[in-house]
């Protein structure tokens, strides 16, 4: 039996179609004639996550994504299927991870470590870990930071190139040599004078040992004086000073006592103080007292009479 060309090219086209839907399908997580179990996870954001992405545990793949679903919600069920050979623990962890810096996800399986094996189609725990490029932000920061501060050491490195500031740093090392220069001339004049007067200095070093020889005596003379000092000390205090001190406050009280009473016109002392009577009395006799002296200076035949021959008086 003779088969046609016609048929030829329709039995390849349907064999080529087939391939290419079952390929369509592979690359699009569909794996028909595949006996790999399924399981499925709940994510808030699935961004940079697609079908066909790879499923690791420590980055090894054990399946691929198979189907992604929108919920009403917002959430998306990510579906899983693995190869039947590995088992799955029901506690597992599937965290959705960057594998790049261009923001590409993958699942990456956390194995729990429970004893009991999650079946076909069963819902495992999600986590979602921040992208690779948000982990790198600190180190992106200190790098600019970084780089500010080499565009600043650039910018100095600059100027020290500058020709004017290199004049103006041979000026500065000039300037230095020569004050290196004055300097050193000092130092040898410097030298030459003690050099000179080396006599006079040692004059002065046997002044000033013979000064602390001295020194050394004062001290022992003060050492003397200050142990007369601690020994008068001593016996000021084991004198009767309280006694003494009690004798001076009844002194003091008695002289205020009598100030008192001068103060109140008793007494002599206060009569005379404090009496406007007496003192008018006193000033009185005073004055017939004066006037007396006076009388007595122009007569004074009137009072004292004196003869030779005892001349009688009249």
């Amino acid at each position: 039996m003779k088969i046609s060309n016609e048929t030829k090219i329709g039995v390849l086209t349907t064999i080529a179609i087939t391939i290419l839907i079952l390929c369509y399908s592979y690359l699009r997580g569909n794996d028909i004639f595949s006996t790999s179990n399924r399981y499925y996870a709940v994510y808030n954001s699935v961004e940079g996550l697609s079908v066909s992405k790879p499923v690791l545990v420590n980055g090894f793949q054990i399946g691929h994504i198979s189907k992604m679903t929108l919920q009403a919600d917002g959430r998306t069920i990510v579906e899983f299927k693995i190869e039947p050979q590995y088992k799955i623990p029901d506690n597992t962890l599937a965290k959705l991870e960057s594998t790049d810096l261009l923001g590409s996800k993958a699942i990456v399986f956390q194995m729990g470590n429970s004893k009991k094996f999650a079946g076909d189609q069963d819902t495992l725990e999600a986590d979602v870990q921040g992208s690779l490029a948000e982990s790198l932000q600190p180190i992106q920061k200190k790098t600019e930071q970084l780089i500010s501060k080499m565009d600043s050491s650039l910018d100095a490195i600059n100027k020290i190139m500058n020709p004017d500031f290199q004049k103006n740093i041979n000026r500065s090392f000039l300037s230095i040599a020569n004050t290196l220069q004055t300097l050193e001339g000092t130092t040898k004049k410097i030298d030459t004078l003690v050099g000179s007067q080396s006599g006079h200095i040692k004059g002065i070093l046997a002044n000033a040992e013979e000064t602390s020889g001295n020194l050394k005596t004062s001290t022992a003379h003060l050492n003397a004086i200050a142990s007369n000092a601690e020994s008068f000390s001593n016996d000021l205090a084991h004198s009767n000073i309280k006694q003494t001190l009690e004798n001076a406050n009844k002194a003091i009280a008695n002289l205020q006592e009598s100030l008192e009473k001068i103060n109140n016109g008793k007494g002599s002392m206060g009569l005379l103080l404090n009496d406007d009577h007496l003192y008018r009395n006193l000033d009185s006799a005073t004055n017939s007292l004066n006037k007396l002296l006076v009388d007595l200076k122009a007569h004074p035949k009137r009072y004292v009479s004196f003869s030779v021959f005892g001349k009688k008086e009249k």
